[in-house]
């Protein structure tokens, strides 16, 4: 079968302009396939790439003049590409925005986001998206081993009934090759390669966050990230991280905080139906990618010998869930339930009334009977390596 380069934000993104007239602003870390999807689908558009040195400077001018001078006659787009590399990104855009006549396309890695805090607002004027390494569907599509993209792993957790369907490819055998080595783009044509995930996740854990001095210590912060990595799917406690690393919890929570808002971790807080005896607080740490979190722990032995093998499926179907329930704008949010006599549930969707528990385990697995109890209303699933996909 024959791959096919496709993401589930083709759509939305290609119709952003037949909508509305707002920025068109598509974020994600290093390496997502920002930069290709924009082109591919606003092939007519005029590029310019901030990290050219002349079209840097020319958008620092913050002159509307000189930003007409720079357009191709007949642009009717313009596609900004790296734009947090621009001092204050939000000042130029909404120049452009509010004074030029053409349909403005800008990608940045999260620290467009940290410097707009406190530079020009584009409230009103921009739509972010976001993209994320790859789904697992995103993945089977462009190895050619499924012709179309779907949610199923999502849609078999949130809906009410689902069919089985199957599978003609080896699930066990792509699933372990994604829990390794992760599901970054470039990975589909160079799969196995640790030396480019190693290599990616030194520059995607510093660049932009050196680039703007908001980390004083490379190494705590690659300290942190380790211990981090180590600690996937368990409670974190901030005043314990610091302890062992010798921080205070301020630094500790900035440098988390920095972590999450340039996609490489994220946070799942916990679900309570605000009883006493329910952990509230704590939360759990979860890596956007399996395979930039081994490379940070430097760890690509063998899954069926990797003590932390369900930690790695575990953060794998949080991943999907989290990037499916945006891409699918569902709504749901995300927790993990825990009480105080540690009976557990992996992750928990709420939307409005409804509740859904899912436990998630490599293995076999039984229900926590605790959360049935306490939630009798809830829909309960588990989730494993024979039944995911």
């Amino acid at each position: 079968m024959e791959s096919i380069y496709i993401r589930h934000l083709d759509d939305p993104i290609r119709a952003h302009f037949t909508k509305r007239r707002e920025i068109l602003v598509l974020l994600g870390s290093r390496q997502t396939g920002k930069t290709t999807l924009v082109k591919r689908l606003f092939p007519d558009a005029q590029y310019l790439l901030v990290d050219n040195e002349p079209v840097r400077r020319m958008l620092e001018s913050y002159d509307v003049n000189v930003y007409r001078s720079a357009l191709k006659s007949g642009t009717t787009k313009l596609i900004i590409d790296e734009i947090h590399l621009v001092s204050n990104p939000g000042r130029a855009a909404k120049i452009i925005y509010d004074q030029l006549p053409i349909q403005l396309i800008l990608t940045g890695s999260s620290s467009f986001h940290i410097k707009n805090r406190t530079a020009e607002s584009l409230t009103g004027r921009k739509i972010d998206y976001y993209l994320f390494p790859l789904t697992f569907s995103e993945y089977l599509v462009q190895t050619g081993v499924e012709e179309t993209l779907n949610f199923d792993l999502f849609q078999r957790i949130v809906q009410d009934s689902w069919s089985e369907s199957y599978r003609l490819f080896d699930k066990g055998s792509m699933l372990s090759r994604v829990l390794l080595y992760g599901l970054y783009p470039k990975l589909v044509n160079n799969p196995m390669d640790v030396d480019y995930l190693k290599n990616f996740a030194e520059s995607l854990v510093f660049k932009d966050i050196l680039e703007l001095e908001l980390i004083e210590n490379k190494r705590l912060a690659a300290d942190l990230l380790k211990m981090l990595a180590y600690r996937v799917g368990s409670l974190i406690s901030y005043a314990e991280l610091a302890t062992s690393l010798g921080a205070d919890q301020r630094t500790i929570k900035r440098y988390i905080e920095l972590f999450e808002q340039s996609f490489l971790i994220f946070r799942l807080y916990p679900f309570t139906g605000n009883r006493r005896d329910e952990i509230v607080k704590s939360p759990k740490i979860y890596y956007y990618d399996t395979g930039v979190r081994n490379a940070v722990i430097g760890d690509f032995s063998e899954l069926g010998i990797r003590p932390d093998r369900g930690a790695l499926f575990e953060n794998f179907i949080i991943a999907e869930c989290v990037k499916a329930n945006a891409y699918t704008g569902s709504g749901y949010t995300l927790r993990y339930w825990r009480s105080k006599q540690k009976s557990e549930v992996d992750l928990v969707l709420t939307k409005g009334n409804r509740v859904i528990g899912v436990e998630i385990k490599y293995g076999k697995a039984s229900f926590s009977q605790a959360f049935m109890r306490r939630y009798p209303g809830a829909t309960c699933k588990v989730v494993t390596a024979e039944n995911f996909y």
